[in-house]
């Protein structure tokens, strides 16, 4: 080996033990690996960058804030309380989310498919109270496995089918791929719902003002409009969606106050007195269409991107101490709109607008979100630290599930490449309001981008000096003395173990010709030795840089880098022992 080739493994061999050590975050590790990499030559200086515009980072980031505009739809909530509202198993829920997103894999982008399932995963999670990381990595690892089923399901698939028709005259077939890899995915989800406990419960390392901040007596007030959902239900019913985070503690209608019986009908005109945190009071609302209050909607021309809610707490200067919002005029008089309120240590029961603030009441304000911050001031009032109140914000419905669809649809039609669809999608879901623009960048995973655009040139490293043709010569030099299945088998871990330091589809263009040649050497057939090569480059479950899905749920799922192999490294054995027989048996090898 030359200097640089050997600096090259030096490197990475040092960044996989600090990424192991976990006393650093990812993030910082990546940047030193780079800069070392820069300072010992191995990454031109005019390269070091390259990484920030990479393909990757882009898909990585935009299917982010796909996935945050769709969750904020409350279209996640509603399915899941319409097709699963008894599954409060942990286990029955992975094994729904594992299965629909190991299919959809199949047949769209798996990153696509992930995005998609993304959010119902958080809502299972609420609703069965665990951390997201228990559904999210078993996911992230289904998608590689659903994408292993069909030719347009992963890019090594693809790739792999190109290089055969170079190499033979003909092109994989579009189910060509199903056998094994139905095989592999049946197996794999076995695994995956079996084992998924060999992950540790991770929350996310930097807590969000979301999770810091728990106040569960937040006191609103709803109108049940013509067409709303909830006409005809019973109490009971309409409580289902906030999964005993709120109740209705009131039922106004008309001049009468009635108590909420489990079994009482709602009716069109009814005004529902609830209460709970903000999260299953927006639920209620959401799912059942119901109104905030006549006065409470957006004034003609302000957007749901300029509006925005803000907790705050009624200091001892404030002018409201004593007087309720109706007495005070606040929509009439600042444009804004009094969501909520929380009092310590009390059950309020007046209506909304009837509430007399007392001194350390916490509020919920709706208004335009250049203005709220002096009004709050002027009402005497200290703001809570910002956090996302979905709480009468105005919903865009089905527009962001169309925006993912069809980002899918161009995808598997081959219409757009994967980053030019998912950035296009991330675009729209800003232009046509499904996210805000305040928490678009709070959508965006900084750190898991940093890193992805960081290790990227490292990595490639490996290949620009020539190290992978160091790996490539001791492979095919060590494999011509093993059986066939044992040289199957190299092949295929090989391909799994170059697939972090490349993308998968350079992996199958640097491993597809040695495993062709050298099973024309020994006297194969090349199929299954191609096939090998697909499987490799399309199962990393080792690490979180080796596909994007893994890098996708690292930072929601709150990973560290160690907890990639401790589910990854036995389904890798898996995968491995499973595909040789298998492609043996579907394509012999003489």
């Amino acid at each position: 080996m030359t200097v640089q080739q050997t600096l090259a493994f030096v490197v990475i061999a040092l960044m996989m033990a600090a990424f192991l050590w976990g006393k650093l975050r990812y993030d910082i590790v990546a940047m030193c690996s780079l800069l070392v990499a820069v300072l010992v030559g191995i990454v031109p200086y005019n390269k070091a960058f390259n990484g920030f515009s990479d393909e990757i980072v882009i898909i990585v980031g935009s299917a982010l804030v796909v996935s945050a505009g769709v969750a904020r739809t409350g279209l996640m909530e509603a399915a899941v309380q319409r097709f699963f509202p008894s599954l409060t198993s942990v286990r029955a829920q992975l094994v729904v989310l594992v299965v629909v997103v190991t299919v959809l894999s199949a047949f769209v982008k798996n990153i696509g498919a992930l995005a998609i399932m993304m959010p119902i995963a958080f809502q299972f999670a609420r609703k069965s109270n665990v951390s997201p990381s228990v559904f999210l990595m078993p996911m992230a690892f289904g998608a590689l496995l659903g994408g292993l089923m069909t030719q347009i399901g992963t890019s090594p698939n693809i790739v792999v089918s190109r290089v055969r028709e170079e190499m033979v005259g003909q092109s994989f077939s579009m189910f060509d791929f199903t056998p094994v890899g139905a095989t592999l995915a049946a197996v794999g989800i076995l695994y995956l719902v079996l084992f998924y406990w060999l992950v540790p419960v991770r929350t996310r390392e930097d807590l969000s003002a979301d999770e810091a901040i728990e106040i569960r007596n937040y006191v609103s007030e709803a109108i049940v409009p013509d067409g709303a959902s909830a006409i005809g239900k019973t109490v009971v019913e309409i409580m289902k969606a906030a999964d005993k985070g709120a109740r209705i503690t009131s039922i106004v209608r008309g001049e009468r106050r009635i108590t909420p019986l489990p079994d009482s009908i709602v009716v069109e005109g009814d005004v529902l007195i609830l209460e709970g945190d903000p999260k299953a009071l927006d639920a209620i609302v959401s799912t059942s269409k119901l109104v905030l209050s006549k006065d409470r909607i957006p004034s003609e021309g302000q957007s749901s991107a300029e509006t925005e809610a803000i907790e705050a707490v009624i200091t001892d200067t404030s002018p409201l101490i004593g007087l309720s919002a109706a007495e005070m005029s606040l929509f009439h008089r600042y444009d804004v709109n009094l969501l909520a309120v929380s009092r310590q240590g009390e059950r309020i029961q007046d209506r909304l607008g009837e509430i007399r603030f007392q001194l350390g009441d916490v509020i919920v304000l709706q208004g335009k979100d250049n203005l709220l911050p002096n009004l709050v001031r002027e009402l005497g009032c200290l703001p809570l630290a910002k956090r996302t109140i979905l709480l009468g914000s105005v919903r865009r419905g089905l527009v962001p599930l169309f925006i993912l669809l069809i980002a899918i649809g161009t995808t598997a039609f081959g219409l757009l490449p994967v980053s030019i669809a998912f950035f296009a999608a991330a675009v729209a879901m800003v232009l046509f309001k499904a996210i805000p623009i305040r928490d678009l960048y709070s959508a965006i995973d900084g750190p898991i981008l940093v890193m992805l655009a960081a290790l990227i040139p490292v990595s490639d490293a490996l290949r620009t000096t020539g190290g992978t043709d160091v790996i490539a010569h001791l492979l095919t030099a060590y494999a011509h003395q093993l059986p066939s299945y044992a040289a199957l088998g190299v092949i295929l871990l090989a391909a799994m173990a170059v697939t972090p330091f490349l993308n998968n589809a350079a992996t199958v263009l640097v491993m597809a010709p040695i495993a062709s040649s050298f099973a024309v050497g020994l006297g194969y057939r090349p199929e299954a030795f191609l096939m090998a090569v697909a499987i490799g480059a399309g199962c990393d479950f080792l690490t979180p840089i080796g596909h994007q899905c893994n890098t996708l749920v690292m930072g929601p799922g709150g990973y560290r880098f160690s907890d990639y192999p401790r589910l990854g490294f036995p389904l890798s054995l898996i995968v491995a022992l499973t595909a040789v027989p298998t492609l043996m048996w579907v394509w012999p090898l003489r």
